[in-house]
């Protein structure tokens, strides 16, 4: 076996290339700074800006992004992403494979509005541009989002809550924001904008969600739509731990979705034969 060349280490170094973590023997930096430095003097939000947007946030900044991470930790156990990490748990699989099973359901349906809702303000903002009508911008983007994906309107409404105490806390700390122009309220104005749209006509108004005002406060904060879902399940996989270890805690086996003597609903075949005449395989 030959040594390998310069080029082959060359190759090798560029396959994983990355721009955010370095390491040596006895070195470890992110973003350039060495660990230990950030070890005790940054939050855990703060790193967790580092990591995804490449420098340190401002301590405002940090302080609302962790407001929102703490916003969507949980939302109880009938949740389905919290439901399948419970069951999974009584599998037997170890919490890293309960808390795996319960942030792989968080897709477009469970999880994915406030990424939807990020996409649907930023692209309000692009047809709105300097200058142009913002009402005329959300008549038309919205009417072509209800034209490809129906009427339902990410980050605003709740199945649960009339008004949900989670995006009305946030709200406020956006507000306060604004007054100290930690950010400048674009998003605000066009989360506004829309929910006035999709309120016209009805006896009473509909409320933003914490999907939608997680939209507009990490959009204001300049975070891409992309983020938008794993700046979730980063606060959802807390939630998603705590309900496993819970029930670990319990040492029940195998539980389902429903207490077992509740049964379910069978709307098969009614009970039937084969004819007796069915040749054997």
């Amino acid at each position: 076996m030959t040594g390998q060349s310069e080029g082959d280490r060359s190759s090798a170094a560029e396959w994983w290339e990355s721009a955010i973590t370095e390491i040596a023997p006895g070195s470890i930096r992110i973003r350039g700074y060495a660990i230990e430095d950030l070890i005790g003097r940054i939050s855990f939000p703060a790193m967790i800006w580092l990591m995804l947007r490449g420098e340190l946030p401002t301590p405002r900044e940090a302080y609302l992004l962790g407001a929102l991470l703490v916003a969507g930790v949980d939302h109880g156990p009938q949740a389905p992403s919290i439901a399948i990490a419970r069951m999974a748990i009584t599998c037997g699989i170890g919490i890293n494979g309960a808390i795996a099973g319960g942030v792989n359901v968080l897709g477009d349906v469970h999880g994915g509005a406030g990424q939807q809702c990020m996409e649907l303000l930023s692209g309000i903002a692009q047809n709105a541009g300097p200058g142009n009508d913002l009402n005329s911008a959300v008549t038309r983007v919205l009417a072509d989002f209800r034209a490809r994906n129906g009427r339902f309107i990410p980050g605003f409404g709740h199945r649960f809550h009339d008004v949900d105490p989670r995006a009305k806390r946030i709200s406020k700390l956006i507000n306060e924001a604004v007054r100290d122009r930690t950010i400048n309220g674009r998003f605000v104005e066009i989360g506004e904008a829309v929910r006035e749209e999709i309120s016209r006509g009805r006896h009473s108004p509909i409320a933003i969600n914490i999907d939608g005002i997680a939209a507009v406060l990490l959009l204001e904060l300049g975070f891409p739509p992309e983020l938008g879902r794993g700046v979730f399940v980063l606060s959802r996989s807390v939630g998603i731990c705590a309900h496993a270890f819970e029930q670990m805690q319990r040492g029940e086996r195998i539980k389902g979705p429903i207490p077992p003597e509740l049964g379910f609903r069978y709307s098969g075949p009614k009970p039937r034969k084969l004819p007796d005449d069915e040749p054997l395989p």
